[in-house]
């Protein structure tokens, strides 16, 4: 097993602490907004492939580090890129979730009636959420040299977020077209 330098150790933990930190805040906003979106009459969307995510979710980090600590993988000298691309990543799937408010879910989860989000980054893009994550499954391995982690968890989230997209944006067309009732709200 090849050793590991104080500094980069130091920095893989810090990644994980933040990473870790920054999923458990998710998954709590997560289920407080689809509550909210239930008492709205919202439903979760049939086919979301949440466990599925969940797993790739959990597998990419314990993937970096074993590639780190077992495989030898060094930052290189693009490490500085790989920053910012991790910052860019982490800045887009921010601004969408602060654009869909209360109406960002981990799971694929509508209210019928609603109109689809059209502020922040969803002017430019239909899925800028997807956007980001998919920088920050591919920078942050960059960013320790684990490219073989980059690659599999590319890979595994393209095929993923390719059913995903279908599924979500079939409930959103369904949604949009279901009547809205203004007497289902939360108090």
């Amino acid at each position: 097993m090849p050793d590991i330098p104080m500094a980069l150790a130091v920095a893989l933990a810090a990644a994980l602490a933040l990473l870790a930190a920054s999923r458990a805040r998710e998954l709590r906003l997560s289920s407080r907004n689809e509550r909210r979106m239930r008492a709205r009459g919202g439903h979760g969307a049939p086919g979301g492939l949440f466990p599925l995510f969940v797993a790739l979710h959990v597998a990419w980090p314990l993937a970096l580090v074993a590639e780190v600590a077992l495989a030898g993988a060094r930052p290189g000298t693009l490490w500085p890129l790989w920053l910012v691309l991790v910052a860019s990543g982490e800045g887009l799937r921010f601004s969408a979730m602060r654009a869909l408010g209360d109406r960002w879910s981990a799971r694929v989860y509508v209210v019928p009636g609603e109109p689809r989000v059209r502020r922040g980054p969803y002017r430019f893009l239909a899925h800028p959420n997807y956007l980001g994550v998919v920088l920050e499954l591919a920078a942050l391995p960059l960013l320790f040299g684990a490219w073989r982690t980059a690659l599999a968890a590319g890979v595994v989230n393209a095929l993923l977020l390719a059913l995903r997209i279908r599924v979500e944006d079939r409930a959103l067309r369904a949604s949009e077209r279901a009547p809205f009732d203004p007497g289902v709200r939360s108090g």
